[in-house]
């Protein structure tokens, strides 16, 4: 991710309550637990007898969170909290970060990739609703959704 000045974006609001089934991974955590939690939000949450999530589904949402917490550690001054509720359409997730740089990529894909840079275009095709919001105190909050749809849909 590529910092900007100070532009930001529209945001939608989250869905209802957390889930239960323990606590997300706050600011210590890194991307393999909040994969996790995402994961066993995806499969105990939106999943139910009769519709298990597809795997393809998974691993797009696996990616998804690895991306934007990796991004939040490397160039958001810290991870400050994830977030995963399941809707109707798939996951929400929200990641809080430290830094209230709104990404270039937010607004327009890159066109050069100088040695990296692919990661918000990865995010862009495998999620949607993305939205970014600024905190007053500080930090921001990068949210999408990973649409996940059972097995047996087309």
């Amino acid at each position: 991710m590529e910092p900007t000045d100070g532009m930001t974006t529209a945001t939608t609001a989250p869905p209802a309550p957390a889930p239960p089934g323990g606590p997300a991974p706050g600011a210590a955590a890194g991307p393999a637990a909040a994969r996790a939690y995402a994961e066993s939000v995806a499969r105990t949450e939106w999943s139910r007898p009769g519709r298990e999530v597809r795997e393809e589904d998974v691993v797009d949402l696996l990616l998804v969170v690895s991306e934007l917490v990796t991004n939040a550690i490397r160039h958001g001054d810290g991870l400050a909290g994830f977030e995963a509720r399941p809707t109707e359409a798939g996951l929400w997730i929200a990641v809080h970060d430290n830094s209230a740089v709104v990404p270039r990529a937010a607004f327009a894909f890159p066109t050069t990739h100088p040695g990296g840079g692919y990661g918000w275009p990865l995010v862009s095709r495998l999620a949607r609703d993305i939205a970014v919001e600024r905190h007053p105190g500080g930090g921001k909050t990068i949210s999408a959704l990973v649409p996940l749809r059972p097995v047996d849909a087309p």
